[in-house]
């Protein structure tokens, strides 16, 4: 079972190489890339959105759980698993971008992007979560379309990204009733 769902991995991978990446495409989608690096494109929406009293719990909580989802992925998981980037198994791939520093599984960029998407979907943001999922998902892709992460990877990072940003929302709401029952 996992030496087929290891060959289908990189046959996606492959896939994708060979019938959608095309040369004129590569300029976005590493645009989108680095959208994901470090998280920093969240964490500076989340800031943003501290300024506003309105938006402050969503930001709270989109902080929080990309502090969550950076925990579980880098500090545990990546660590644990220790998987290979594709690039460094999968015959015929051709790297694109510079060589990861750290372990495949889970996708980081792929965790803090849906971590902040839950978060702003479960403060009710409506215009601004849906904008977030879309560009979510499309970091999620970039990092396939440069080969730095197996499907499966993205697939996990989207999954603690979700729990992460159900958490950080979670502990935003917790404090909010603590508050509420105080006065």
């Amino acid at each position: 079972m996992v030496d087929a769902l290891l060959k289908m991995d990189g046959e996606i991978l492959l896939f994708i190489q060979d019938h959608i990446r095309q040369e004129w495409m590569d300029w976005f989608w590493k645009a989108v890339t680095h959208l994901g690096d470090g998280g920093v494109f969240w964490i500076l929406l989340g800031i943003i959105l501290l300024f506003s009293k309105k938006t402050r719990p969503a930001g709270v909580a989109a902080l929080l759980a990309l502090l969550v989802g950076a925990l579980i992925t880098n500090v545990c998981l990546k660590n644990f698993v220790a998987r290979i980037r594709p690039y460094e198994v999968v015959e015929g791939l051709r790297l694109m971008i510079e060589r990861q520093r750290d372990y495949s599984f889970p996708s980081g960029h792929t965790a803090a992007s849906f971590a902040a998407m839950t978060a702003l979907f479960l403060a009710k943001m409506k215009k601004a979560w849906i904008a977030a999922l879309v560009l979510a998902v499309l970091i999620a892709f970039s990092r396939l379309y440069f080969y730095v992460h197996y499907p499966t990877d993205v697939l996990g990072g989207a999954v603690v990204g979700i729990l992460s940003g159900i958490i950080g929302y979670a502990i935003v709401e917790k404090i909010d009733k603590r508050r509420k029952v105080a006065r």
